[in-house]
């Protein structure tokens, strides 16, 4: 037996290899230019995969929510970070958190940090997040009046105290010059811990988008790297220059249910409440929800190119797959194929565990309830 009698439906595998080998590449690459790696727990959201990150020397994480926070707390991380702006309305689960954890959390206005001031009864660090230049989220880099406002307002707690700045170059996503976003993040960075390190001797910077992380050698004075897609990888990835097909961890395992020789296709068990709904362009303009696989005893191996096989659409349970014709020769219903994702951060949080290529199940956050 293995891992491949034990699926009958959509089942999110994990290839352990692949991902401590991304692991150790971008722990060997923090270690190369004197960063710490505090990698963004949003991918994997693991107590299982955190202990196999431990072994790479990473002793802190973010979350994106203190949801994901509390589900990390007792894991021995010597801080979890919540890279979200904070919610004032979820300060007695945060005090509650900061019991018995080193925690730590993003502010980008006064009035949020009036509200700790006057809320909080343990201790939490804070990092004030800076937007330069991607426009979701944060204080502009130059707006300084709202930073001082920001540290002079936390100033009058005895809990809250300043690590540093956070900045989330997520525009990276979309931008195809990295080296210059880089520019722009490293500046922003270096220009305010020269003007404050003076009173905070102690603070760092940190940066935190997988593609940068990922093809980046010039990180400038930056202290901490905070990546979180680098763990499993995905298409989009493999789109933007970051990884190859070889380095994506996961794959999800949909069974065949019908096949049209006529039309060139195959219907699989696997829709948006297994994959979402990310997409990317194929060259021809045509949307890309998914590339085949093939699982066989001891994973899956992809594809050349001349035999692509991918998702053309999906709805809420349906897969279509526009199909080579060797797959279309091959395939039978009944069988499994595998889809690499477009976006794993998604897909793993839509399926809520993990099968392992030895048939055990590892955990997730949102399969732990």
């Amino acid at each position: 037996m293995t891992y491949l009698d034990q699926i009958t439906s959509p089942t999110l595998l994990i290839d352990e290899k692949i991902c401590r080998a991304n692991m150790k590449r971008m722990a060997d690459k923090a270690s190369r230019h004197g960063l710490k790696l505090v990698p963004h727990w949003k991918t994997a959201q693991s107590h299982e995969i955190g202990n196999w990150a431990k072994e790479y020397g990473i002793k802190e994480v973010t979350a994106s929510s203190i949801k994901m926070a509390e589900y990390l707390c007792g894991q021995g991380w010597e801080n979890i970070h919540i890279a979200f702006p904070f919610n004032p309305l979820e300060i007695p689960r945060l005090n509650r958190l900061a019991k018995s954890q080193s925690i730590s959390i993003q502010l980008i206005n006064t009035v949020t940090t009036q509200k700790l001031v006057d809320g909080l009864t343990k201790k939490v660090g804070f990092f004030i997040e800076i937007d330069a230049g991607y426009g979701r989220t944060g204080v502009k880099n130059t707006d300084f009046e709202l930073i001082d406002s920001i540290l002079q307002t936390a100033k009058t707690s005895e809990h809250l105290f300043f690590k540093g700045f956070y900045l989330h170059a997520g525009h990276s996503y979309y931008m195809p010059d990295i080296p210059a976003l880089y520019e722009q993040t490293r500046n922003a960075l270096s220009d305010l811990k020269t003007r404050y390190r003076k009173e905070y001797p102690n603070l760092v910077t940190r940066t935190g988008d997988t593609p940068g992380c990922a093809v980046m050698e010039d990180f400038g004075d930056i202290d901490e790297m905070g990546p979180g897609n680098f763990v499993f990888y995905d298409l989009m990835q493999v789109e933007l220059g970051g990884c190859e097909r070889s380095d994506v961890a996961v794959c999800l395992a949909v069974p065949v249910v019908d096949i049209n020789q006529e039309r060139g296709e195959i219907l699989v068990h696997g829709g948006g409440v297994h994959l979402a709904k990310d997409v990317l362009k194929n060259p021809d303009g045509s949307n890309n929800f998914g590339e085949v696989v093939y699982l066989n005893a001891s994973g899956w191996t992809i594809p050349d190119s001349k035999d692509r096989s991918y998702l053309k659409s999906i709805s809420q349970e349906h897969g279509v797959i526009k199909a080579s014709k060797s797959l279309l020769e091959t395939a039978k219903v009944g069988d499994l194929l595998g889809i690499l994702p477009i976006h794993s951060c998604m897909t793993a949080d839509a399926m809520g565990e993990y099968l392992s290529l030895d048939g055990k199940i590892i955990d997730h956050a949102e399969g732990c309830h």
